[in-house]
């Protein structure tokens, strides 16, 4: 049992690490960052948010400031947003022999098995009818192809899927991270793309992650990417 354990702690805590996602929600009439994996709601260090942009329905920025509190990050942008993206960096983590993860780089871990960076991004579209912005603050982006507030529940939203501005295959994509985040609702073709269902009239989430190997590098031997595309499965109306 006392083999086991160090084992089932670090991969648990590896979960955190890796397999948690990034999107927001509006809560109390705030734009709220969450970290988490389905249901769970996890308290974060908010200094890791690495930059937060927000954009009018023209795709035009808007001036966002980033309230760092002491569990999470709230965004607070100058005006009503259309559209905002975040960017969390967890850092470098290396796994030591006796399965403990520390948040440095291998060079400063001896005798690490694992390391890693992750980072997280997401992106949310509030309004119909955007114009989408150049993103390429967000190293791996979830782009819709249509508009995701009119496409409707139970219809396939097209999706493109890219990394470091590039199309990227072969990508699984879970349809609705909050409600099923164990279920792939479709892989993106060799362009990168594919057609997600709408799952819900509240708030979707759709995810994807993926690791990539990183050569010559002193830290880590791999880049962990998340992404969100979040937006209501129906306009919300009075």
């Amino acid at each position: 049992m006392k083999k086991i354990f160090p084992l089932l702690a670090a991969s648990l805590f590896i979960g955190q690490v890796d397999a948690h996602g990034l999107w927001t929600e509006q809560r109390r009439g705030n734009i709220e960052t969450i970290y988490g994996h389905g249901a769970e709601d996890n308290a974060f260090k908010a200094e890791k948010i690495s930059g937060a942009w927000a954009f009018d329905s023209r795709g035009k920025m808007i001036p966002v400031t980033v309230k760092r509190l002491d569990d999470h990050a709230r965004l607070q942008p100058l005006s009503p947003p259309a559209m905002v993206a975040v960017a969390l960096d967890n850092g470098p983590w290396s796994l030591t022999p006796d399965q403990q993860w520390i948040n440095q780089g291998r060079s400063k871990v001896p005798n690490s098995s694992k390391s890693l960076h992750t980072f997280k991004y997401s992106l949310a579209i509030y309004q119909q009818g955007v114009t989408l912005p150049k993103l390429e603050q967000l190293k791996m982006v979830i782009l819709p192809e249509a508009d995701p507030l009119e496409v409707g529940v139970g219809k396939p939203l097209p999706v493109r899927v890219l990394i470091d501005g590039k199309p990227a295959a072969g990508i699984e994509l879970i349809g609705d991270y909050r409600g099923a985040p164990h279920h792939i609702s479709a892989k993106t073709d060799a362009a990168g793309r594919a057609q997600v269902v709408v799952r819900n009239q509240g708030l979707n989430i759709i995810a994807a992650e993926v690791d990539l190997p990183v050569a010559n590098d002193a830290d880590i031997e791999t880049r962990g990417l998340f992404t969100s595309l979040s937006f209501l499965g129906e306009a919300h109306r009075e």
